[in-house]
């Protein structure tokens, strides 16, 4: 492992020595990969490794149009800023305290709350109440869920309920928790 590369990542010859090569692994991760989307911060940059590996095995790359690269997300939302992870997570005020190296899963775990902000997805103020309709935020102090006065028609058809309920049995089974819900809701 180049003194350089380890300086940055952390990860050391002798912590490699015994692990699995990208070839051992490459049928799982493609696998786990299907064919969803990628969300990528630097896509160019990470796609281009992991093409080269799979070239070396003869497999097929990775399609640069499966990535959604974050960096290019925030430039065009974020004109003139500065597209670091780190960086981007300031902006947002994500915790960066667990980073002190680039490590692949912390990464990942940054990149997808990144990736939320930037589609406005996180809704860092949603709660969800109990039943009483009393709701408690960490730090705060407890307050009332609006609650409707008329209930919200049900939007589903008679058959799209049967269905549903169809699907849970067979495919989440009886002991799942979704068809304990379902079962005691309908």
């Amino acid at each position: 492992m180049p003194p350089e590369a380890e300086r940055v990542h952390g990860i050391t010859t002798a912590f490699l020595a015994g692990k699995p090569r990208f070839a051992e692994i490459a049928n799982a991760l493609l696998e786990f990969l299907g064919d969803a989307p990628l969300v990528i911060h630097n896509a160019s940059f990470d796609l281009k490794f992991v093409n080269a590996e799979l070239e070396r095995i003869s497999r097929k790359p990775l399609a640069a149009s499966r990535a959604i690269d974050t960096i290019e997300m925030a430039k065009s939302k974020l004109p003139g800023a500065r597209y670091s992870l780190d960086e981007l997570c300031r902006r947002f005020g994500i915790d960066l305290s667990a980073r002190d190296k680039h490590g692949a899963l912390l990464d990942a775990e940054l990149t997808a709350q990144v990736y939320l902000e930037l589609i406005g997805g996180r809704q860092k103020w949603l709660l969800l109440a109990p039943a009483d309709g009393t709701v408690v935020a960490a730090g705060e102090d407890k307050r009332s869920a609006r609650v409707r006065l008329q209930p919200l028609a049900p939007r589903l058809t008679d058959a799209e309920h049967a269905a549903h309920l169809d699907f849970v049995k067979r495919e989440l089974g009886e002991g799942a928790i979704w068809n304990r819900r379902v079962q005691a809701s309908g």
